[in-house]
């Protein structure tokens, strides 16, 4: 049988095969070639590793955190008890680890990434409220918006069509904002419970125990790692913490979740609230094209080159998100869906394909949502902001600073962070995408190679859109939202 025919389980070798375990690692993403819309199943199309580990905890702190935010926005826009956050995040975790993760991911389409959670629409829930829209409408819009885009297969043409000066920027600039973030967050925590100094202690933790992994090739161990040291030595220094959600499961039933005067409270969405959610829902899908764009570099900069048939497919995952938010927002759920960050970025590190995590992520978010408890554990300060830290944002900036290689792609890179600080990274990539494709900056021979199309029409049609449906919804310094 010939290597391009054989399965995974015919080319599969021991790892006492390989001299070291990333040989092995190395090896395993090589020999997998992933069916689009075909059932693949554990340990004959794909391994199970403890690597895998590391990416679906990851993906489940993430969740849950990300979720929380969203649901949070939503009920103090619409009024809403506590009770409910925790309830809709419950449902979520489900909705995520079963439906998608386990069926799609795992399963259906490996070359999927798993459809997390849209963090940069969250600023944006008030302003959603306030024109009136519904969060089901919004739901069911951003899924269409979605289907309409994979299916033209544009998320992958703009991925192909962006200079690597400027994936460098966008990356660099991400992993910066997210870093003085989740840092100014944990100092803002720590000085709100009058210990201050618990932060410091935290953050230098980090950075030594990162830094030794770091040194000794061990990075995909950063999250667990340095989670669980961050809520050690918060604990050590007297931090408090206790678990308050206790064992359940959440209402099912999307006539709950939809009732008058049950779950959102809300009743069923209008034809009116369609319209209103219109311009947010495609700036939520213009924001897809950046966020895909650098959870496929990762991959890229981590995996072998030869991994071809594990990479993956924009242009699926995004046909993945679209149903998933349609899905998941008939049955109730308050998440606005996109690539899940906080499982490839880890995974891309500890060189995993998508599949085996994704089984374990299902898992975890599963048990998540029944025994409560974890939930409290994930949400924990110490823990939650480390976690991002070192699982997200900071793999964000060092992949950037790599691929930034030279004055011309310096160039580019330092215009897209620069226009990402002005306005916000959907702004700066497609501006930025733009001018680099004329040549007007970066590198100019890449730039007399491309086509009419790429090098100007659909460049110039992305920036148009994005800066419409900012300008629509008042995302535009100094100028006033034009609905």
């Amino acid at each position: 049988m010939s290597t391009q025919t054989a399965s995974y389980k015919d080319r599969h070798k021991p790892a006492s095969s390989f001299e070291n375990r990333q040989s092995y690692l190395e090896n395993e993403l090589t020999i997998m070639n992933f069916r689009r819309w075909r059932v693949h199943l554990p340990f004959r199309d794909f391994g199970i590793e403890f690597e895998d580990l590391i990416p679906a905890l990851a993906a489940t702190i993430g969740k849950v955190v990300m979720v929380t935010a969203m649901a949070a926005a939503f009920a103090a826009q619409f009024g809403l008890s506590p009770e409910f956050i925790a309830e809709n995040v419950r449902y979520e975790l489900l909705i995520a680890g079963v439906l998608f993760a386990v069926v799609f991911s795992a399963i259906l389409n490996p070359n999927t990434n798993l459809a997390g959670t849209h963090g940069p629409m969250i600023p944006l829930i008030p302003l959603i409220a306030a024109a009136g829209g519904h969060p089901l409408a919004l739901g069911i819009m951003v899924g269409v918006f979605g289907l309409l885009l994979s299916w033209s297969k544009g998320g992958s043409r703009l991925v192909t069509m962006t200079g690597e000066g400027v994936k460098g920027g966008l990356l660099i600039y991400l992993g910066a904002i997210g870093l003085v973030g989740q840092i100014t967050k944990l100092e803002a925590w720590s000085s709100g419970i009058g210990m201050g100094y618990v932060s410091f202690g935290v953050i230098f933790a980090t950075v030594v125990i990162y830094a030794y992994l770091a040194r000794v090739k061990m990075r995909w161990l950063a999250i667990p790692l340095c989670s669980f040291l961050a809520g050690a030595v918060a604990w050590a220094m007297g931090t408090p913490f206790e678990f308050v959600t206790e064992p359940g499961l959440p209402p099912l039933s999307p006539f709950f979740w939809w009732g008058e005067n049950t779950g959102w409270q809300m009743g069923w969405p209008e034809l009116s609230h369609f319209v209103a959610v219109i311009p947010f829902a495609i700036l939520a899908v213009a924001m897809w094209s950046p966020d895909f764009l650098g959870h496929r570099v990762f991959q890229e900069l981590n995996y072998p080159k030869k991994a071809k048939g594990v990479l993956m497919n924009v242009d699926d995952t995004m046909t993945v998100c679209s149903i998933r938010q349609i899905v998941g927002s008939v049955l109730g759920g308050g998440n606005l869906a996109s690539s899940w960050g906080t499982y490839m970025i880890p995974a891309a590190i500890a060189k995993r394909p998508i599949p085996g995590g994704a089984l374990l992520t299902g898992v975890m978010c599963v048990l998540a949502a029944v025994l409560g408890y974890p939930m409290d554990l994930a949400m924990w300060e110490p823990v939650l902001r480390v976690a991002l830290l070192v699982g997200v944002f900071l793999p964000l900036l060092e992949a950037g600073m790599q691929m930034v290689r030279d004055n011309q792609s310096a160039q580019s890179a330092g215009v897209c962070m620069f226009s990402c600080a002005f306005v916000n990274p959907v702004f700066g990539w497609a501006l930025t995408m733009l001018l680099d494709n004329l040549g007007l900056i970066g590198d100019k021979e890449r730039s007399a190679q491309l086509s009419t199309a790429d090098r100007l029409v659909i460049p110039l049609i992305a920036f148009i859109i994005c800066v419409g449906a900012l300008a629509l919804v008042g995302q535009l310094p100094g100028i006033p939202a034009l609905l």
